[in-house]
C-alpha cells in the first residue's frame, strides 16, 4: 500500500490552528487541499491566513514564488460538506467532544467514497469511540499532528481497535510523503508522546510539593544536568497550564485513576488561580514587563576535598572519575564489594541517586543522575538534617572544581533527573510489553514530539538494564502508594538480564 496520489484531493475540517497547519503540510507536498468549517467565512479566512505563512515562507527561502502560486490555486475554501465528496483523505480537527467528532463523520461517511480515509487530529480521546460511529470503522484512523504542524516533524499513526492494517499503512505512507516522520501506534490513552512524558511533568511537581526544592531550581538540574529542553515548569507555563492539567487529567481517567498518572494538587491550585501561564502573564512564574526570573539555588563557593576513594563500580556516573583527576583531585581506588560511592576525607560518602534516602544512612550526600557528567553545567545535591556540614561541603567543592554550578535540595529519594528518568524508562517498557509501539517508534516519538535528549530506550541502555528498575524498587519501598512501583515489563526486563549475566559468570 502506498502514500495517496498527490493527484487525489484531501479535505481538512475545522480551520483552527491545528487545521490550518495540517493543511498547509498537504498543500506545501501537492496535493490540492479543500478546507472546510461550520462557521460561515471561517473556511476563507483560513484560506487567506495559510496564504499569508506561504508568503512568508517564500520571503524567508524555504518556498519558491512559482511553488507558492501553485499551492495557492490548489486551495479552495468550500461551503458545504458535499463539496469533499471526491476527496481521497479528509482529516477532522473540530473541538475535543466526541459527540461532535461522532456526528461529523457519520455524515461524512454519507458523502465520500467507500476507499476515502478518513481521520482525526484528536490529541485526547479514543480514537476507537469516535470510530466507533462509523458503519466502517477500518477506514478510520488517528492522525496526531504536533502544533505547529508545518515546522513539527512527528505524526502519530494511530490505530482504533476496528482500525484496518492497509488504512493504517496508508495514512503511515502519506504522512512520510508529506516530509513527516511518522511512528505507528495502537490507540492507547496520550498515544505515545503523551503517555509517557507524564513523569516529566509529575515528578518535577512531586518534588516541589515535597518541597524538596524550588521550580526555578529544579527547572535549571532538568536543563543543566538532565540535557532537557525546557524544564517542566517553564514548559507547563509555555504549553498553558489549564492544557497541560487537562491532557493529565485525560490520561488518568482513561487509566481508571491509576495513581502511575495521577495529577498534581499544586498544579490544580495554579489553574484555580487563573495563573495559567505566559499567556496569563503569571504560572509559575511571571512574564510581566518588569517581572524578574528567579534564580536556581546555587551553593556558595566551598573548598574542594584533597582526594576521593572509589569504592565499587560507581555505574552511570564512572565518568565522573576522569573528571576528578583533571581537576587535580587524587583518585584512590578500593575494589570493595559493599556498595558504590565515594569516600570523602571527612569520612563521609558520595554516592549516584539510587532511590534512597540520605536520612537512613551515616553522612551520605547524593548526587543527581547527568545526561553527560563532563557537559552538566549544574548538579544536585541531596542531603539529610543529619548529613555533617563538613561532608556537604566537600561534596559541593569535588563538583564545582570540576566546573559545575551546585544546587542542594531536600532530602528526596531518586532526587530530580534519576527519579524522572527511572520512571519514564519504566512507561516505555511498558507501552512496548503493552503493544503499543516499538521501541524504536517510542525513542523517535519521545525526542521528536518533546525534544527529549535520548528516547527511553536510548536511556536504559546506556544506564544499563537493572538501573531504573533498582531505582524504582527502592522508591517504591519509600512510597508504597503504587505510583512508583515497577512494571512487569521492567521487571522482566531487569531479571533477564541478571539471569543472563550469572549463566556466564
Amino acid at each position: 500500500m502506498t502514500a495517496l496520489d498527490l493527484s487525489s484531493p484531501v479535505a481538512v475540517v475545522g480551520t483552527g490552528t491545528m487545521g490550518q497547519g495540517i493543511a498547509q503540510v498537504a498543500l506545501v507536498a501537492g496535493h490540492r487541499v479543500r478546507l472546510y468549517d461550520a462557521a460561515a467565512g471561517r473556511a476563507a479566512q483560513a484560506a487567506a491566513a495559510i496564504g499569508a505563512r506561504l508568503d512568508r515562507l517564500v520571503e524567508k527561502d524555504r518556498l519558491t514564488a512559482a511553488d507558492r502560486d501553485a499551492a495557492r490555486e490548489r486551495l479552495l475554501p468550500a461551503e458545504s460538506l458535499t463539496e469533499l465528496a471526491d476527496c481521497s483523505l479528509v482529516v477532522e480537527a473540530v473541538l475535543e467532544q466526541l459527540d461532535a467528532k461522532q456526528a461529523l463523520l457519520r455524515e461524512l461517511e454519507d458523502i465520500v467514497a467507500e476507499d476515502c480515509l478518513l481521520a482525526t487530529n484528536t490529541s485526547s480521546l479514543s480514537v476507537t469511540a469516535i470510530g466507533g460511529a462509523l458503519r466502517h470503522p477500518g477506514r478510520f484512523v488517528g492522525l496526531h499532528f504536533f502544533n505547529p504542524a508545518p515546522l513539527l516533524p512527528l505524526v502519530e499513526v494511530v490505530s482504533g481497535f476496528a482500525t484496518d492494517v492497509s488504512s493504517a499503512t496508508r495514512a503511515y505512507e502519506m504522512a512520510r510523503a508529506w516530509g513527516k516522520t511518522p511512528v505507528a501506534c495502537a490507540d492507547t490513552p496520550g498515544f505515545i508522546v503523551n503517555r509517557i512524558a507524564r513523569p516529566f511533568y509529575a515528578e518535577a511537581f512531586a518534588v516541589y510539593e515535597a518541597q524538596g526544592a524550588d521550580p526555578a531550581t529544579i527547572d535549571a538540574v532538568l536543563r543543566e544536568s538532565g540535557g532537557f529542553r525546557m524544564g517542566a515548569f517553564e514548559l507547563t507555563d509555555l504549553i498553558g497550564q489549564d492544557v497541560n492539567e487537562s491532557v493529565t487529567h485525560s490520561v488518568w481517567r482513561s487509566f481508571f485513576q491509576d495513581v502511575r498518572f495521577a495529577p498534581s494538587l499544586a498544579q490544580r491550585r495554579l489553574v484555580e488561580s487563573g495563573r495559567l501561564g505566559r499567556k496569563s502573564g503569571q504560572g509559575w512564574y511571571e512574564y510581566g514587563d518588569d517581572a524578574e526570573r528567579p534564580e536556581p539555588h546555587t551553593a556558595e563557593p566551598a573548598q574542594q576535598p584533597a582526594y576521593v576513594v572509589v569504592e565499587g563500580d560507581l555505574g552511570p556516573a564512572s565518568e565522573l572519575l576522569p573528571l576528578i583527576r583533571e581537576a587535580g583531585i587524587a583518585v584512590r581506588e578500593e575494589d570493595e564489594d559493599h556498595g558504590t560511592r565515594l569516600v570523602l576525607p571527612s569520612g563521609g560518602q558520595l554516592a549516584l541517586a539510587d532511590g534512597q534516602t540520605s536520612v537512613e544512612f551515616r553522612d551520605v550526600v547524593y548526587f543527581d543522575l547527568a545526561l553527560d557528567y563532563r557537559r552538566a553545567t549544574r548538579i544536585a545535591l541531596s542531603a539529610s538534617q543529619d548529613t555533617s556540614s563538613a561532608t556537604l561541603a566537600e561534596a559541593t567543592g569535588l563538583f564545582q572544581a570540576l566546573g559545575k554550578d551546585v544546587s542542594v535540595i531536600g532530602d528526596v529519594p531518586g532526587m530530580i533527573v534519576a527519579r524522572t528518568v527511572a520512571r519514564i524508562v519504566d512507561l516505555a517498557h511498558d507501552a512496548v510489553a503493552k503493544g503499543v509501539a516499538t521501541e524504536e517508534d517510542i525513542d523517535t516519538a519521545m525526542r521528536l514530539g518533546v525534544n527529549y535528549p535520548l528516547g527511553p530506550f536510548e536511556w536504559s541502555r546506556r544506564l544499563g538494564r537493572n538501573w531504573a528498575y533498582a531505582l524504582l524498587d527502592d522508591l517504591h519501598l519509600r512510597d508504597p502508594s503504587g505510583r512508583y512501583a515497577p512494571s512487569l515489563a521492567l521487571y522482566r526486563h531487569a531479571y533477564a538480564s541478571d539471569k543472563r549475566e550469572g549463566s556466564q559468570s
